[in-house]
Parts: structure tokens; sequence; C-alpha cells
């Protein structure tokens, strides 16, 4: 049993230390900032959102929103941020409605 807890830490803090030291291209976010708003819904997607939809926002566990602007309407993006579903979490008591207007806002812009 001590082997089994031995390997499942090493692995652990391998883990840990190859995400060390690695930098963060952040130019495609940089790129749709387009107002002060915008500003502020990158810096909430950097916090709450790049885990799942990746620094590019290629998608990784969740979906690519690249066409995010394209495929839904700034209604169907406010309730999957506020309600979730499909495996993405409920946000409605995370994030403000002013913090969820502004993702909104900014994700209908991606084209």
């Amino acid at each position: 049993m001590k082997r089994i807890y031995g390997f499942g830490l090493a692995l652990i803090i391998l883990l840990v230390l190859s995400g060390c030291g690695q930098k963060v291209d952040y130019t495609v976010l940089e790129a749709t900032i387009t107002t002060p708003a915008d500003e502020e819904a990158v810096a909430l997607y950097k916090k709450q959102c790049i885990s799942c939809h990746a620094v590019d926002l290629s998608g990784r566990v969740g979906p690519e929103l690249l066409t995010a602007g394209v495929r839904l309407t700034d209604e169907e993006l406010e309730l999957v941020i506020r309600e979730g579903g499909k495996g993405m979490p409920s946000y409605h008591k995370r994030l403000s409605d002013k913090e969820i207007d502004g993702l909104v806002q900014w994700l209908s812009k991606m084209e």
C-alpha cells in the first residue's frame, strides 16, 4: 500500500514540476481586446475559463470558443455560462451579473 501512495505522490510531483517555468502565450486572447470591457472579460476568462477552453480558445475539456459568436446567440451564451450544462459547471453563484454579461459580450464577438 505504501508503494502505491509513494508512486501517486511521485506522479503528482512530476506533473506539478512539468508545468513550472512554462511561459503561457496569451497572443490570441490579447488580440481580442478592443475595449476596456474586453480587457475585463479576458482577465475573467484567464481566471475562470482557460483551464477548460484553452489559452487560445481552441478548447480542451470544453468546446472551442473561437466561433462562439457565430454558433450561439447572446441569450444562449448567457444561459450556458449561468446554468452550465454538458459537463460545464454553473457560474451563476461564482460570477456577478455584470461579469457574466461582460463575458457574453466578449464571446459574442468571436467569429
